[in-house]
């Protein structure tokens, strides 16, 4: 018993820092966008990547995909491999292989070696989303917790602008051999910055965090059945089956001349909010229920199609509700969950049900649109944003019970 206590305050416990708490936050931002950016360096140029292997075909999509495949199968064990090992090691680990990766993409390899490398790049990336919110829950002071998690909620939109504003330029100037090799530079620095600058890691309890498949069963499911563990990783499921997916959908039905402007506009409208809204709310609201807030507002906006609301007016307005999602989902990790095993646990869940949601989302979405309707694919956000709600209310009911 005495052990256990050890163990859970072990893991509440703050580390001792070499550096002031913010500074080391915007380092483990900074490595998120280097994920991030993993998949950014393909998806934004894909036309200059489809141009180095013409004879892939239908192979190409691959390239980008394969990453979320491996989220899919092992998100919950990079929990666990962060709960046995330290976050801080995972993290390097991490960087390291990516950058490794991207060095080797910028040689130009045949595309079997190419596709090998985007799988093992999975990897990498896994260990990173999982490891550094982690750290940054353990990082930061109760006053600040909120802000840091909403910040890192931002990661994703942030790294693709920057790629799309200054690493597409670049890739047309010198080819994606240079876009690759400035992310690989980029990794190692932070490697070595990561490795250098957090704290070591403390010594987990190996048994606890069996890495043999019964245990791995047990454990996740185990996770999945705590309304703590897995309540960020429900709501962030429904998020991500309609973000990504709208981000490439609702460009055509909106004007051409506009275009380019609300394309550009949405996700920097979701990382706004996230962070100018969300973590005042978070003083008076639990986290969960500005994700509540965020699902429903989003249904709410989405139903003005059916009022005549103009398309670009609810494309903005759709993206901006869904940043109090976005931020919210990752501030409920700390929240919900006072140790630092439990944390990686979520950060695993919630990987994992990220990438399921962006694999299955656009094929799901676009199904729909081809079979009934602009009205269809609508109706069909609005019931996924419901069963967000609905499912967070009923771990919100076992909570409460517990």
């Amino acid at each position: 018993m005495a052990r256990d206590a050890l163990a859970g305050y072990r893991g509440i416990m703050r580390p001792k820092l070499t550096l002031p708490p913010l500074p080391l936050i915007l380092l483990l931002w900074l490595a998120g966008l280097g994920a991030a950016g993993q998949f950014a360096k393909i998806a934004v140029p894909f036309d200059l990547v489809r141009q180095l292997y013409p004879d892939a075909g239908a192979g190409q999509g691959w390239l980008l995909s394969v990453i979320s495949l491996f989220g899919i199968l092992f998100g919950m064990v990079a929990g666990l491999l962060t709960a046995r090992y330290g976050c801080r090691r995972l993290l390097v680990a991490g960087l390291a292989l990516g950058a490794l990766m991207s060095l080797w993409q910028a040689t130009q390899p045949a595309f079997a070696l190419m596709l090998a490398s985007r799988m093992i790049e999975g990897l990498s990336h896994l260990a990173i989303v999982v490891a550094a919110p982690t750290l940054i829950a353990q990082i930061a002071p109760e006053p600040l917790r909120n802000f840091a998690m909403t910040l890192w909620s931002t990661f994703f939109g942030v790294a693709f602008a920057l790629v799309a504003w200054i690493g597409l330029p670049w890739a047309q100037t010198h080819g994606v051999a240079g876009l690759f090799l400035c992310h690989g530079g980029a990794m190692v620095m932070l490697a070595v910055a990561v490795w250098r600058l957090l704290p070591a890691d403390e010594t987990a309890d190996d048994a606890e965090n069996s890495l043999r498949p019964r245990d791995l069963l047990a454990r996740h499911l185990s996770a999945y059945g705590s309304p703590r563990i897995a309540a960020p990783a429900a709501g962030w499921l429904f998020y991500t089956l309609t973000f990504v997916s709208l981000v490439a959908i609702l460009p055509p039905l909106l004007p051409e001349n506009l275009r380019a402007t609300i394309v550009g506009v949405m996700p920097l409208t979701s990382i706004a909010v996230a962070l100018l809204v969300v973590t005042p709310l978070l003083r008076h609201w639990p986290a969960t229920g500005v994700a509540i807030a965020g699902f429903g507002l989003s249904a709410l906006v989405l139903s003005g199609f059916w009022l005549g609301v103009a398309t670009p007016v609810l494309c903005v307005a759709l993206f901006a509700t869904l940043g109090l999602v976005q931020g919210a989902s990752f501030a409920a990790i700390p929240a919900l969950n006072t140790s630092a095993q439990d944390r990686a646990l979520a950060n695993g869940a919630l990987a994992q049900m990220g990438n399921l949601g962006n694999t299955l989302g656009t094929p799901l979405l676009l199904l729909v649109l081809a079979a009934w309707g602009t009205g269809a694919l609508l109706a069909a956000v609005i019931l996924i944003y419901l069963a967000g709600i609905s499912l967070h209310l009923w771990l919100w009911w076992r909570r409460r019970r517990e």
